[in-house]
């Protein structure tokens, strides 16, 4: 049997805990506050502030929306320094493993600005499905590289294939679903409003 010490934590998700611990301790909310406002379990929340578990992206998006941000802006406050220019080895990369989603920060982070790239991939039959935008009135463009991507956003599915992109603001719940039979990847463009 494992032992807790024996267990190696992440260090992405060491940071992202410790971050997810500083903002809920920033506007004094107890766990319980935060578990009305997001939806989200009080131990659940626990165990991510703690680094006992990997947030889903699901997960990850409620809590950007209770505290309005972008998840690369929630990613980019883990970073360590922003700088001009990330090379690609050197690019944040974060996994859901339980939906098939991986996600890389292609810009260089900055919570200065409103833009931001970030290339996403779903596996085979990945399903992601997203209750609220991170911010309201979120601009997102959404590029598809290679393989096909169902996206639906205010009751509208629409089917993305290589080369396709789609352009909307996010006001509610979206679903990005990997359509195709292999991998599919996209690059997201988001804007501020």
């Amino acid at each position: 049997m494992k032992q807790a010490e024996d267990v190696v934590t992440d260090p992405v998700d060491a940071r992202l805990a410790a971050r997810l611990a500083e903002l809920r301790a920033e506007r004094g909310w107890s766990l319980g506050e935060l578990a009305e406002r997001s939806g989200i379990s009080r131990s659940t929340l626990s165990r991510a502030e703690r680094a006992e578990t990997s947030p889903t992206a699901a997960l990850l998006n409620r809590l950007c929306h209770v505290y309005g941000r972008t998840m690369s802006r929630l990613l980019s406050e883990v970073e360590a320094q922003p700088a001009l220019l990330v090379p690609a080895a050197e690019q944040q990369i974060w996994e859901d493993r339980a939906s098939g989603f991986v996600r890389r920060s292609v810009s260089p982070p900055h919570a200065g600005l409103r833009g931001e790239l970030v290339e996403g991939r779903l596996a085979a039959g990945a399903d992601i499905a997203y209750d609220r935008p991170p911010v309201p009135g979120l601009e997102q463009h959404i590029w598809v590289l290679d393989g096909t991507l169902e996206v639906t956003a205010q009751d509208v599915e629409h089917r993305l294939e290589t080369g396709d992109c789609l352009r909307l603001r996010v006001w509610g719940p979206t679903r990005f679903r990997c359509g195709g039979a292999g991998e599919v990847r996209y690059v997201l463009a988001v804007v501020l409003p």
